[in-house]
């Protein structure tokens, strides 16, 4: 099937989220998903924000997350979204939409949202310890989602991409993987890194490049045992083996 993004001329994030979302409205998904969010959408302003500030020419080494978390980039169209990280430490507010269907329980607030969102907490503040600002931070590092999605069940639970129907999960890996590949154009880093095991193996799944060095480091979910002690160590220590000083 012919893809929806274009790799015939230059492209930066803005212009290819605008093909994302094109691709990605056209997929529909089953129960047990009841409410899909795409932040991309109606927190567009939160991410032209970050993209503009941060996400501008080259960088050393792309982070890459799985999806968007109910409190997190849901609620301000930035990836580990967490509120106060992307207010006060990022110094990003935008005016956040409401999707089109919005799940009772998962409501999106915005920047009003008080949920902390600990993924969040915990990556942006290890960034914000270890480089101070986040025009340091960000002047080697850019953080995305593989997938632009969020997928809520009828009790409000978080359903993650690898969890999907395997023909749904084909369609919405097939137009991931050419956002993902247009995403390395655009940045052309040195290091592709995989939040997490899922992550990773997208990654390895789209990287073809010899040059690109590709790896993992731990999420930073609280779900994880491994994250719930010293994950900033953990993740500096598996840096520094990719070859990633400080």
């Amino acid at each position: 099937r012919p893809s929806s993004i274009c790799y015939t001329r230059p492209m930066n994030l803005i212009t290819l989220t605008d093909h994302v979302c094109a691709e990605i409205a056209k997929l529909r998904f089953a129960p047990p998903v009841t409410c899909v969010y795409n932040p991309l959408d109606y927190a567009r302003a939160g991410w032209d924000a970050y993209v503009n500030a941060y996400g501008q020419g080259p960088r050393e080494v792309l982070l890459v997350g799985m999806n968007p978390g109910p409190f997190g980039m849901a609620q301000t169209g930035v990836p580990f979204g967490d509120v106060p990280s992307v207010r006060d430490w990022m110094g990003i507010q935008a005016e956040i939409r409401k999707p089109r269907e919005e799940h009772p329980r998962r409501p999106v607030e915005g920047f009003a949202c008080s949920r902390r969102e600990v993924s969040g907490q915990r990556l942006w503040g290890w960034a914000a310890e270890r480089f101070g600002s986040p025009e340091r931070f960000f002047a080697r590092f850019f953080v995305a989602n593989y997938c632009p999605l969020c997928f809520l069940e009828a009790s409000g639970r978080n359903r993650t991409p690898d969890k999907l129907g395997t023909a749904e999960r084909t369609r919405l890996f097939e137009a991931c993987d050419r956002a993902l590949r247009a995403q390395i154009t655009c940045l052309q880093p040195r290091y592709v890194l995989g939040i997490g095991a899922f992550a990773e193996s997208r990654i390895r799944h789209v990287v073809d490049d010899a040059g690109i060095r590709v790896g993992r480091i731990l999420h930073p979910s609280p779900a994880s045992p491994a994250a719930n002690r010293g994950w900033s160590q953990a993740v500096e220590k598996a840096m520094r083996q990719m070859g990633i000083g400080f």
